[in-house]
């Protein structure tokens, strides 16, 4: 295969998907998703469903017991509610630091775990959906153009030059985000974004506001919401 994609069934990582597919063909891409912990399994539910739609390979992986000891709110063993308020009102009390959502150097462990794979599998790139808004104001640092260069790096030395990391939309915006997939026709009827597990999206978690401000950006209607 070509190429790997880390995807969590949500726009970012679908967006990348479709890009992936469109540079390599489905035949050279496998879709990575991973569990971690996390409250509910829709997300997991909508990268399988993601990947079925594409016709590419799919993996899934359950990190769960590296998060055990974790607060994080999303995860199922936290005490901790998920915040119902934009990422902006979340910073404002946290000093710089991340907020509650952030789940400990998550994306650092699933490129480091995804190399593993790609290699095995003769990849020779990973793509993620990072994009500006959720680095911006710290709020998920493994996200950042910074984190991304310095594990780019990491994996091309550490893989003997075979392996790169390519994260497409890391300086942009999520509104252009959903533009690229706007225009690759990606399969977004499919994806699940909230932070909630409900049938229906909250509406009110930091990505539900987020997705909502990005699509309409773009001037169409979020599918999550049609019925």
């Amino acid at each position: 295969m070509k190429a790997l994609v880390l995807s969590s069934g949500g726009i970012d990582s679908t967006t990348c998907l479709a890009l992936a597919v469109e540079k390599y063909g489905a035949a050279e891409v496998m879709a990575l998703a991973v569990y971690y912990g996390q409250k509910h399994t829709r997300e997991l539910d909508s990268a399988r469903d993601v990947a079925e739609y594409y016709g590419v390979t799919f993996r899934e992986l359950n990190l769960a017991v590296l998060f055990a000891d974790s607060d994080c709110s999303l995860l199922r063993g936290s005490t901790e509610e998920i915040p119902k308020e934009s990422y902006a009102e979340q910073l404002a009390r946290t000093n710089g630091k991340p907020v509650s959502t952030y789940v400990p150097f998550r994306n650092g462990l699933f490129l480091s775990t995804a190399a593993s794979i790609a290699l095995s599998a003769g990849c020779e790139v990973i793509y993620y959906g990072a994009h500006s808004d959720d680095a911006a104001g710290n709020a998920y640092p493994d996200c950042s153009d910074a984190f991304n260069e310095a594990m780019d790096r990491a994996v091309w030395l550490g893989s003997g030059e075979q392996l790169r990391i390519e994260a497409p939309f890391v300086t942009k915006t999520k509104a252009d985000v959903v533009a690229e997939g706007l225009r690759l026709k990606a399969p977004y009827h499919l994806t699940w974004s909230c932070y909630e597990g409900g049938e229906k999206p909250c509406g009110l978690c930091g990505t539900c506001r987020d997705r909502a401000a990005a699509f309409a950006a773009n001037g169409v209607k979020d599918p999550a919401w049609e019925d």
